[in-house]
């Protein structure tokens, strides 16, 4: 195994011309674990920069720069996406960061991608940055969903949680792609302390506005290394926060994969989405494969090991060598994130660094 330097802690990559441990590993194409998951779901991150610094996610001084040539470039990706699809059974694919429109070049790798993924949904998250400039090129090269992040509908509240003034900017994003026709918008919000006497109103917004809002309960992933579970709030204490506004009932999955558990708001039919990653894990149905921005399979968030592809497909492998290695690291994931265990350790790599 070999380490590789990315301006933060050293990572374990798995060499791509060494053999990875498939004994046991049944015969089937699809990228199965040793738990009997089925990964059909490939989050890829473009890049580690982001045009903010929230807290829970980026050091104040953003992470280090990953040089353009280390980055997978468009035709890359599309191969990769291409292999995803027809080999590997993926259906459906995320393009996430950092900040995913800060990649010059994303039209064409959504574009080079739909051509190559028929059949397969093509959706983007986003912080909405200069969303307005581009949502029109991205639903022409073939994007067909789209999330971004809102924390919080108070100005002076976003500055603080994001280090930057650009709350206008971000409402001027999700406006554009509501004008654009976008269904479902979904809008994701990461429970935090600080948010959470803002959550009632972030509601009430997203109720005016025909947005699907998601509150997501933080994990430890952010740069400060802040998160202490026992600080944490979690889906519990939001459901009790927002009962002097609202009537939330129901709660259901519709899909056992998705990670989002779906409450009804006042009797409906309008909704609200929680994802319970900490206290309610659903990593028994993961079904996630991920490719960082420098072209490695990561199985989990939580788990460090890195299966290179990008040096197997600048070394000239064929498609069958690609599909046999990410098959390969997709059967070592483990089995959950193992947050409440006495011996869980965090990641060494920070969300924006690992994509979203």
């Amino acid at each position: 195994m070999s380490m590789i330097a990315l301006g933060m802690p050293g990572l374990r990559r798995a060499d791509p011309d060494a053999a990875l441990d498939t004994s046991g590993r049944p015969d089937t194409p699809a990228l199965v674990d040793r738990f009997g998951r089925v990964a059909r779901d490939l989050r890829i991150s473009l890049t580690s920069a982001c045009s903010l610094r929230c807290t829970y996610c980026m050091p104040a001084e953003g992470l280090p720069v990953v040089p353009r040539d280390e980055l997978l470039s468009a035709e890359e990706i599309a191969r990769l996406v291409a292999l995803a699809v027809h080999d590997l059974g993926v259906r459906d694919i995320r393009f996430t960061g950092g900040e995913p429109l800060l990649r010059p070049d994303l039209v064409e790798i959504v574009e080079r991608s739909a051509r190559v993924a028929a059949g397969a949904s093509l959706s983007l998250t986003t912080n909405g940055i200069g969303l307005e400039r581009r949502i029109d090129a991205l639903l022409a090269a073939g994007l067909t969903r789209l999330n971004i992040s809102l924390d919080t509908v108070d100005r002076d509240h976003f500055a603080r949680l994001t280090r930057r003034d650009r709350l206008p900017a971000v409402l001027r994003g999700i406006e554009a792609a509501r004008r654009a026709g976008v269904t479902p918008l979904k809008i994701n919000a990461v429970l935090m302390r600080d948010t959470l006497d803002g959550a009632g109103d972030l509601v009430a917004w997203a109720l005016d506005h025909g947005v699907e809002l998601r509150f997501i309960e933080q994990m430890p992933l952010d740069a400060d290394e802040a998160w202490v579970r026992e600080n944490m709030v979690d889906a519990a204490e939001l459901i009790d926060s927002l009962a002097p506004r609202f009537v939330l009932s129901h709660p259901h999955r519709d899909d056992p994969h998705a990670p989002a558990e779906t409450w009804l708001v006042d009797g409906g039919p309008a909704s609200i989405g929680i994802i319970a990653s900490v206290t309610r894990s659903f990593c028994e149905a993961c079904d996630r494969t991920r490719l960082t921005a420098e072209g490695t399979v990561r199985s989990c968030l939580f788990g460090d090991d890195e299966t290179d592809l990008r040096g197997l497909l600048r070394g000239g492998a064929t498609d069958d060598e690609l599909a046999e290695r990410w098959r390969a690291a997709m059967w070592g994931k483990q089995a959950g994130h193992g947050m409440s265990l006495a011996g869980f350790r965090r990641p060494e790599r920070t969300m924006g660094a690992i994509g979203g």
